[in-house]
């Protein structure tokens, strides 16, 4: 099992920025993707960004491209997302994803293997 922590979250004006962070802890890969999905009142779950073992390979979904950025420290187990310029869209509930080897453009919520509790992000008016 893995166990995934996330902090970060938060309400702030649109135009502003959080940093979303996310501990892994229990069982670990040889090499392990990790990444963000969020999901709004109403809506599905949906892909935010991706980032690889080795941080070499880093994927976004379009609406946040420029304004988010994901990393990792990997002596850490940690993941973070950095979102700036934020708008009123973004509000929704955002999880801390990892599976086992690489993340590649046509994966998805199925293709997620651990979760993390959620924490809420608000961009208010």
């Amino acid at each position: 099992q893995v166990q995934l922590v996330e902090s970060g979250g938060g309400l702030v004006q649109a135009g502003g920025s959080l940093r979303l962070s996310c501990a892994a802890s229990g069982r670990t890969f040889s090499s392990y993707a990790m990444g963000w999905f969020r999901q709004a009142p109403g809506k599905e779950r949906e892909f935010v960004a991706a980032i690889n073992w080795s941080g070499g390979r880093t994927y976004y979904t379009d609406s946040v491209k420029g304004r988010f950025t994901i990393s990792r420290d990997n002596a850490k187990n940690t993941v973070y997302l950095q979102m700036n310029s934020l708008k009123p869209e973004d509000t929704a509930v955002y999880y801390c994803a990892v599976r086992g080897g690489n993340w590649y453009p046509s994966m998805g919520v199925r293709d997620v293997e651990y979760w993390g509790q959620g924490t809420q992000v608000t961009v208010s008016s």
